[in-house]
């Protein structure tokens, strides 16, 4: 929301309203306001850890890493009070994205209400008798509904900002938030239960204190695999960002690969980790031009055979690259075969059928569609329609007609919404002399501009 437009601004203030009016009747008399300052303080306290190297650099945002503290406010105490609870850690909290004041008041507000909401369906459910009692298993019930209530809050506003903040399509905002967010708040909304039931306990508020010590261990965990996310994927930037500044022609290409390897991988119902391996498959399975060098990339005029076994050679240049890269697993297989073809026909091995590993074969598919839908300098896209009739075309003997087949239902399903590539249309940029432009630019046939079996197409 760096520069926010309008309607996000309305928003955000039709939100904050709501807010308001949800702390607008001030709780009563009888409120213990010494717990809603403990819990506050608490809250407060925890958000501030993010700070901490222990935890790591940060935690993610929006990830409701002490939501228990949240919880267990809306389970002990009257709903406008509970929602108090929120306001010292959130105002207080760090915001690394401008506008940041206009941050803390939207996510302040986002969790009144989402706090408000949950405890006066805990309350009404009868939980708060079932807390004071422990009455298990039934206290189990208006806290399960109380958690549901809060994600359901949280993931309607969220989709709210997206589609007015971030000009997301309505139905891409709203999609899975309420879904992703369901365990991980269940896990916290049992922890908060269990909070609440040792505060009203003779063992006191003390007791309930211990309960955030698994949460903060847990919080530790999940810091360290996110920071491990984020070398992963600054390796793989940094190695992408090489190669389009070495081949100026592919920029943008790797990513797009990737990601029509991930239709293909959802279409053939791979598993997430399958799924994210393929992506880093499809961004990284050009790496190996860093080792191909930069004047047969840029030659102006067909290939020499001897300059085209050098280009042959760019799949084992990247395997090696990627060899000590743990994370990559199956993804490696597909960076040194994903120029092989199902006849045998294929380089570097010459594997044919089901010799080649399936990644490559799902990348094979990926790279030939993209560089058939890209506009090069050279020539224009094609039509994601004669493109796919290209592939369907060569299935069965450059590629494999599973993957071809997954490729046009994901797209039937979802469509195709490429990046321009091309620095410029292909109507004002000259030709390369000579001919052709080398097949480095191409992904799939060094001799030329051969996407697929049968035609020059990049």
């Amino acid at each position: 929301m760096g520069s926010v437009p309008a309607r996000a601004r309305v928003y955000v203030s039709s939100v904050v309203v709501g807010a308001l009016l949800c702390l607008a009747p001030l709780p009563g008399p009888h409120t213990p306001w010494w717990a809603v300052a403990l819990l506050a303080a608490l809250y407060a306290g925890c958000e501030q850890l993010t700070r901490c190297r222990l935890v790591g650099h940060r935690a993610p945002r929006g990830m409701g890493t002490f939501f228990p503290v949240l919880l267990a406010g809306a389970f002990l105490l009257p709903p406008p009070a509970a929602a108090l609870v929120a306001l010292p850690g959130v105002l207080l909290s760090r915001v690394d994205q401008r506008p940041r004041g206009l941050r803390r008041i939207w996510r302040a507000a986002e969790l009144v209400i989402g706090i408000w909401a949950a405890a006066r369906v805990h309350r009404t459910l009868g939980g708060r008798d079932a807390v004071v009692t422990s009455d298990f298993p039934y206290a189990l019930v208006p806290a399960g509904a109380a958690v549901l209530t809060f994600c359901l809050v949280l993931a309607v506003l969220d989709g709210g900002i997206l589609a007015s903040a971030e000009r997301m399509p309505a139905r891409t905002a709203w999609r899975g938030l309420f879904l992703r967010s369901l365990a991980p708040v269940g896990v916290h909304g049992l922890a908060g239960l269990m909070m609440a039931v040792l505060w009203r306990s003779p063992y006191g508020p003390l007791a309930a204190l211990l309960v955030l010590l698994p949460m903060y261990i847990s919080c530790w965990v999940f810091a360290q695999y996110h920071r491990e996310q984020a070398a992963h994927q600054a390796t793989i930037r940094a190695l992408v960002q090489a190669v389009d500044i070495k081949d100026g022609y592919t920029r943008g290409h790797s990513e797009r690969v990737g990601q029509a390897s991930m239709m293909i991988a959802r279409e053939l119902g791979m598993d997430d980790e399958r799924v994210e391996g393929l992506r880093f498959a499809g961004i990284l399975h050009d790496v190996g031009k860093l080792g191909v060098p930069t004047r047969l990339l840029r030659k102006d005029g067909p290939l020499t055979p001897q300059e085209r076994r050098i280009i042959e050679l760019h799949p084992e240049y990247g395997h090696e690259m990627v060899r000590g890269i743990g994370f990559l697993d199956e993804a490696r297989s597909a960076i040194l075969h994903h120029h092989e073809r199902l006849d045998g026909s294929g380089y570097p091995y010459g594997l044919a059928g089901r010799q080649i590993p399936e990644f490559a074969r799902v990348v094979a598919v990926a790279d030939a569609f993209d560089a058939m839908t890209s506009t090069r300098s050279y020539r224009r896209a094609r039509p994601v329609p004669a493109a796919l009739e290209e592939l369907e075309n060569c299935a069965g003997a450059q590629f494999d007609p599973r993957m071809v087949t997954a490729l046009v239902r994901a797209l039937r399903r979802h469509g195709w919404h490429p990046v321009v590539t091309a620095d410029a249309p292909a109507a004002d940029v000259p030709p390369p002399r000579g001919g052709p432009r080398p097949a480095a630019a191409v992904p799939t046939e060094p001799e030329g501009r051969r996407d697929t079996a049968g035609g020059r197409t990049s």
